[in-house]
């Protein structure tokens, strides 16, 4: 069908084709939810070390790592990609405040992205 991938068309909610290409940042699977635990323990004051190194192989896996290190840069509101890099974003703080414990999750609470979250944790 025309238009399925990448054609430049948008789908219903504003983002372009590609957030259902598998092999796309902004790809979100349908079991995912941003309350899921995704690593073995979460972060404490003394882990900071595993604990990263899991969740980076996490978001790794899912193609997420771009979102906590810059390399894919939040769009303007108006651009196609705006909602899609929003959920995406989103997902990823969930999995990050829910892999750590209440007292290092109030510190990052500000926080307004995944990558300043991430940014956050690692000073």
């Amino acid at each position: 069908m025309a238009g399925d991938k990448d054609g430049g068309k948008k789908n219903e909610d504003g983002g372009s084709h590609h957030s259902s290409d598998h092999n796309s940042p902004y790809y979100i699977h349908a079991s995912d939810y941003p309350r899921q635990l995704h690593v073995n323990d979460v972060l404490t004051e003394g882990n900071y070390l595993d604990w990263s190194q899991e969740m980076l192989n996490f978001l790794f896996a899912k193609n997420k790592v771009g979102f906590i290190n810059g390399s894919i840069k939040k769009p303007e509101p108006n651009a196609a990609d705006y909602m899609a890099w929003m959920r995406c974003d989103a997902m990823i703080k969930g999995w990050l405040n829910i892999a750590m414990e209440k007292e290092i999750r109030i510190s990052v609470k500000y926080a307004s992205t995944s990558q300043e979250i991430w940014a956050d944790l690692k000073e």
